[in-house]
């Protein structure tokens, strides 16, 4: 009887192991009640403001997102502390820089829509994307991209001349379409190309941006704007394909990658605070972070993709292992969302950058020039 007593107390101490709560260890984990009243009394409409602040100490990814949420605030109300003024290290209108990337899946998708708002608003300070990222754009000037099925059959729909992105699907005409109107444009490019100051992936992009003079195009606004895209990997799609075509139809066209590096990590170097928003990973992910190296690391990180650590790819890598390349400074506020980003990053928008329109209209009119009389 006593062995068989020292065993359930063996047993006891093992489960009911005391608790030394850390003093760090203060949140509750709360989700939304959507038995409370929302708005109006009697109403039984949902406080969507209420349950997205809800995410925050939900747990889980939903932590996650409301920790992307507080970081982008920081980003877009940063000002300079008093002390840097007072050392002229900083003017008062010195703002966080924010770099946006994406790969090319988000502009095939809805997710256009979101970046473009931000574009056409000034809400960010230089762009990074795919040639997927340029082309989709412009091609979605030329004919739509439709909705189709993960499950589609790629053999029928090669026959059918339809082209598959996920549960999207991309008629081939649109890429012919898409050579209609580039080509000419190349043409131009090549007859104004001047080789003392040949053009730069970031400066051909803003001149197609001008060409197709469409507002629904993210590329028409940052040409508007003058917010660079910059596109390292600028051959990797229908882009290159239709370089490759105009070089034997017209050869000489020359396209100074160099310049391009210079002028983003000139913009990193010259951030007084510097933001990184980036959806998904690949060349656009370390272009940014490669750029911030040259200012011993980011201040702000949000990241929002679905890649995985396990394989060591920089897509899957974590902030902080950025950290540890000195692409993120070791006391920047940093979170990485493990989501899809067309799910997540248009409520990231909504609760932050669309609750600050007249915020940057303010900040747009600050910088414009007093017109003369």
């Amino acid at each position: 009887m006593a062995v068989e007593d020292d065993s359930m107390k063996t047993a006891a101490d093992a489960v009911l192991v005391k608790s030394s709560l850390p003093s760090e260890f203060t949140d509750v984990v709360k989700g939304h009640d959507f038995a409370e009243v929302s708005g109006e009394k009697g109403s039984n409409d949902v406080d969507y403001n209420k349950l997205l602040r809800s995410y925050l100490s939900s747990g889980f990814q939903a932590t996650n997102f409301g920790l992307a949420v507080k970081i982008v605030e920081q980003m877009i109300q940063w000002t300079p502390p008093k002390e840097s003024l007072d050392d002229k290290s900083m003017g008062p209108d010195d703002r966080c820089t924010i770099f946006l990337g994406y790969t090319s899946n988000l502009i095939s998708s809805g997710v256009r829509e979101t970046i473009r708002f931000l574009v056409q608003h000034k809400m960010v300070d230089a762009v990074v994307t795919t040639a997927g990222g340029v082309e989709e754009d412009l091609i979605k000037c030329l004919g739509s991209t439709y909705l189709g099925d993960f499950k589609l059959e790629g053999k029928t729909l090669r026959q059918q001349g339809i082209n598959r992105i996920g549960n999207l699907v991309v008629p081939n005409e649109n890429y012919c379409k898409f050579e209609d109107w580039l080509m000419p444009t190349l043409d131009k490019v090549l007859e104004e190309q001047d080789l003392e100051q040949p053009w730069t992936p970031s400066t051909l992009i803003q001149r197609l941006g001008r060409e197709i003079n469409d507002e629904s195009s993210v590329c028409y606004w940052a040409s508007r704007n003058n917010i660079p895209i910059f596109c390292p990997a600028l051959t990797d799609g229908s882009l290159g394909d239709m370089i490759f075509f105009h070089s034997y139809r017209k050869p000489g066209l020359v396209i100074d990658l160099v310049q391009d590096i210079r002028a983003m990590n000139q913009r990193a170097l010259a951030a007084k605070q510097s933001g990184m928003i980036i959806l998904g990973g690949g060349v656009v992910k370390h272009h940014i972070c490669n750029a911030n190296l040259m200012r011993n690391g980011a201040d702000f990180a949000v990241y929002m993709n679905t890649g995985q650590e396990f394989d060591g790819s920089d897509s899957g890598a974590s902030p902080d292992e950025a950290v540890s390349w000195g692409k993120i400074r070791p006391e920047a506020q940093k979170v990485k969302v493990s989501v899809d980003a067309s799910l997540m990053f248009p409520l990231l928008v909504a609760e932050t950058f669309a609750k600050h329109v007249d915020h940057f209209k303010s900040r747009i009119k600050s910088q414009e020039l007093p017109t003369s009389s």
